[in-house]
């Protein structure tokens, strides 16, 4: 009887803990597939720094400061201390603009509006990147949850997060933040 009542006590603890992330997940998503994990920055552990995959040599390097100087609040704190705007708030979720998506850091080539889809996440949603060589994927296990991190190769930005429920042909979804883009429209 006493384990049944401590394995409850778990149970309710653990639906507790993890309710706040199931509310932040919008009806049109599989519970769990959310790019939000909650706007603090997430933590990069000597373990995760392991696990990173494909990860090469940055072609842009520049200290906190140079960053700093150069961004907005909100840039910075999503594009280099991997935090997430609020879903639904970012400047081209809804953009039906054509052009090239850039790294707002570097502005390498990132993703195209050919690409882009409107994934109900409240994210800008692309099925594939537009310049390969420029996205990049990073293992994260932060906030309870196992995903894969997309960033910017060029300059080491972290653009937002890959989940396997897109469109065809790649069935991919790149759930992306507004504040790590700046968008080239085409004229």
């Amino acid at each position: 009887m006493k384990i049944k009542a401590v394995t409850v006590i778990l149970c309710f603890a653990m639906s507790v803990i993890f309710a706040g992330c199931a509310s932040a997940v919008p009806s049109k998503l599989p519970k769990g597939n959310t790019c939000e994990p909650g706007l603090a920055p997430a933590s990069d552990s000597e373990v995760d720094k392991k696990e990173k995959v494909g990860q090469m040599p940055r072609k842009v390097e520049k200290t906190d400061a140079e960053w700093k100087a150069e961004l907005t609040p909100e840039q910075y704190s999503v594009a280099r201390q991997k935090g997430t705007e609020r879903a639904f708030t970012g400047k081209y979720y809804d953009s039906h603009a054509e052009g090239v998506y850039k790294c707002v850091c570097c502005g390498a080539e990132l993703f195209s509006s050919e690409q882009k889809y409107d994934s109900g996440s409240g994210w800008p949603s692309f099925w594939a990147p537009h310049a390969k060589g420029n996205v990049g994927e990073e293992t994260d296990n932060t906030h309870g949850m196992a995903r894969t991190e997309v960033i910017c190769t060029q300059c080491g930005a972290h653009l937002g997060h890959v989940f396997d429920d897109g469109p065809k042909p790649t069935n991919q979804r790149f759930c992306i933040n507004s504040a790590s883009l700046k968008l080239d429209e085409k004229k």
